[in-house]
């Protein structure tokens, strides 16, 4: 595995002059100039194109949910698989609007679908053990999980990838996660998830907090991923790692799909030259997840869904930057005076 920085002086020279030469005042498009800017460096061209964008949503179950920890039951994981399965899902409408396609995995979910239409199964168990009381996984596990979602990254198409994720629980897995690689209280990094009382978020925290002293051990970033993780969480980190290896442009959704992220650039830092980030959530610690990265997201509308909903919604920006690098005109093509000195 190797990724390589996007850093290029001369082609960023290139590209600002193509930005600023465009029919507006300098810096007028915002951020829409800083991401065709880091689409053109990612892609390693002036001539920048988006080809069969897509959305890989895995789905897994968390051992954790045993201690109530989330405000719905185990069973939604596989229920809400089958509302993807059907297209009736958030996601599915927000992919369609935006000709997307959307992948469905199952990297672990504590249900058995058999073969389906539109389910790509990467099943590696029937969800994770309880990390309140053991490991997750076994690190082996949470390695074959990285190179299953390598391996599918590999297969994509195109040159676009967003993620996203459905696993009832996975918000105390990733803010376990939050908590042990980047030191910020476990206070601040949990959340009202699927939709928690105060109370609720209170036993949350401390189920964390007690499982933290537990495993105080796990401090190498695939220990720690190996130990509060979840399935889904590491197959996920896994395509990132292989699509940003492959120079693809990766679209990062909310709280878990960050966390996911917040795994993968601890073991390859790089990686984030790679990353637009979609939304900040409204789950509670995910701007502060944001702030470690040091990433700025392009929107910020309350959401708090997940499924890769916030990547399907960012997707027209990334159009936007792309067309007005390659179809507005020149100062000089269009025959408009420049700006005075």
């Amino acid at each position: 595995m190797s990724i390589s920085p996007t850093h290029n002086e001369a082609l960023a020279a290139q590209l600002d002059r193509a930005i600023n030469n465009k029919t507006k005042p300098l810096g007028s498009l915002g951020v829409l100039e800083a991401l065709a800017r880091q689409i053109g460096l990612i892609q390693n061209t002036r001539d920048i194109a988006l080809t069969k964008p897509s959305i890989l949503v895995f789905a897994a179950d968390h051992g954790v949910v045993a201690e109530g920890i989330s405000a719905y039951p185990q069973d939604v994981t596989w229920q809400m698989v089958e509302n993807f399965l059907a297209r009736g899902a958030a996601i599915n409408v927000f992919a369609t609007q935006n000709h997307c396609e959307l992948r469905v995995i199952d990297a672990g979910v504590n249900h058995d679908f058999g073969p389906r239409d539109g389910l790509t199964d990467r099943k590696l168990a029937h969800g994770t053990r309880n990390f309140a009381n053991e490991p997750a996984m076994s690190r082996d596990l949470c390695q074959t999980a990285l190179a299953a979602g390598m391996a599918l990254a590999s297969e994509l198409e195109g040159n676009v990838v967003g993620f996203g994720e459905m696993g009832i629980g996975n918000t105390t897995a990733a803010a376990a996660l939050m908590h042990k690689l980047t030191g910020i209280p476990v206070a601040q990094c949990v959340g009202a998830g699927t939709g928690l009382s105060a109370d609720g978020i209170l036993h949350k925290q401390r189920v964390i907090e007690a499982a933290v002293d537990r495993h105080a051990h796990a401090t190498e970033a695939l220990d720690v991923l190996a130990t509060f993780g979840g399935l889904e969480i590491a197959m996920m980190a896994g395509a990132m790692l292989k699509a940003a290896e492959l120079r693809k442009i990766l679209l990062i959704d909310g709280f878990i799909v960050t966390s996911a992220l917040l795994v993968a650039a601890r073991m390859h830092p790089a990686i984030l030259d790679y990353c637009v980030f979609a939304h900040c959530s409204d789950e509670n610690g995910h701007k502060q997840m944001l702030d470690a990265l040091g990433a700025k997201p392009l929107l910020n509308l309350g959401l708090r869904l997940g499924e890769g909903t916030g990547c399907a919604l960012a997707l027209p920006l990334l159009h936007a930057a792309v067309n007005f690098l390659n179809q507005m005109a020149t100062f000089e093509s269009a025959q408009v005076s420049e700006k005075s000195e």
